[in-house]
């Protein structure tokens, strides 16, 4: 009898035990829900946070002297072509980007985005999201985007997609173009029929200040200036500097491929009717990176060259350690506006270990 006491006494804090448990898991369950809420409230807030204000000072290179963003964004939606420059790699920068499309739409309803970071051989897939056609999941699969689509170029897909407009895939295909930085212009001409059409009808690649601007960075690109070792004769330093030459003049072509391509998608899907005063026209918005429309050179030149009588007007966006010191004369020729915004923040340094 006393052993079945026991067994009894043994069993009810079994259940006691079971059920304690059962409370404290449920407990714990609830808590870590509630942290994880907690976690994904700040972590869309500091978002929210990030990308609600962006920091940034606009020069007007013309007047030389600092405006506002919405001053800049009135004069801009005057022109008929406006160039965005930017900086790949810098968030500031693509959050600007969005944030410019909203005020230039309040001013000029119909716009048409044109942009570097789609090649003209996906048009027909972009065209196909744009209208709804197709799922995400398919474009993203076969339009190559650029790594970091979904932060910095999905926004503007999005809102173009949102208002109805047409987004121009304007670069030449990156195969093209590699295909020209190792043959050189020659090999545009041996292309079939249907690469051909991915590549500018008209292609001009003179050695003008955008030629030495190219020549300058390729030169100051890490490992281009390798110190000889050893004695080198006369004849054999000719020739290496002669290669070299002959490499960079490739590389400069390609880069003129891409310009003239972007600027004949620009020019093709801007009616003629650019360059009067009609309030119905629409204005082209192009996104690239900076080298390519920096001191109205680039695809910006070749623009002009193919729309004399448009209005055409770059924006150099220009990430700085300090908006509150900032050296305009540096940059005052890049364009007609000078977007100043701020670097990210580095991390803090690790701390290091304490030495005895």
């Amino acid at each position: 009898m006393r052993g079945a006491g026991l067994s009894l006494r043994c069993g009810l804090n079994y259940i006691n035990y079971m059920k304690l448990r059962q409370i404290f898991l449920m407990t714990a369950a609830v808590l870590l829900i509630t942290g994880l809420i907690e976690r994904s409230i700040y972590s869309q807030s500091v978002h929210q946070f990030n990308t609600g204000y962006t920091p940034q000072r606009v020069y007007d290179a013309k007047d030389k002297k600092f405006s506002d963003f919405e001053s800049m964004l009135a004069e801009l939606a005057k022109s008929d072509v406006v160039f965005v420059g930017e900086q790949h790699d810098d968030p500031a920068t693509h959050r600007l980007e969005r944030i410019i499309l909203e005020g230039l739409s309040r001013r000029r309803p119909n716009l048409i985005i044109a942009m570097e970071m789609f090649e003209r051989d996906v048009q027909n897939v972009l065209n196909e999201y744009l209208a709804g056609r197709i799922s995400e999941e398919e474009f993203l699969k076969a339009s190559r985007p650029w790594p970091r689509y979904l932060t910095d170029y999905k926004p503007i897909i999005e809102f173009a997609r949102a208002h109805g407009w047409k987004v121009v895939a304007g670069n030449t295909p990156r195969r093209l173009a590699s295909l020209v930085s190792r043959q050189g212009l020659p090999a545009v001409d041996a292309l079939p029929p249907q690469d051909r059409a991915y590549v500018a009808a008209q292609i001009q690649c003179p050695m003008d200040d955008y030629y030495k601007r190219f020549n300058e960075t390729m030169s100051s690109h890490p490992g281009s200036d390798k110190k000889e070792t050893g004695k080198i004769d006369k004849n054999e330093k000719k020739k290496q500097e002669e290669q070299q030459k002959a490499m960079v003049d490739k590389f400069y072509q390609a880069q003129c491929v891409k310009d003239e391509t972007m600027a004949e998608s620009i020019a093709v899907n801007l009616p003629a009717a650019a360059g009067d005063n009609s309030s119905q026209r629409p204005l082209v918005v192009h996104y690239n990176g900076s080298f390519h429309s920096d001191y109205r050179l680039g695809t910006a030149a070749r623009v002009s060259r193919r729309l004399p009588k448009s209005q055409v007007k770059v924006v150099t966006v220009i990430p700085v350690d300090n908006l509150d010191n900032l050296n305009t004369d540096e940059h005052k020729k890049k364009g007609d506006y000078l977007l100043f915004t701020l670097k990210p923040m580095k991390p803090p340094a690790p701390p290091q270990p304490v030495t005895k």
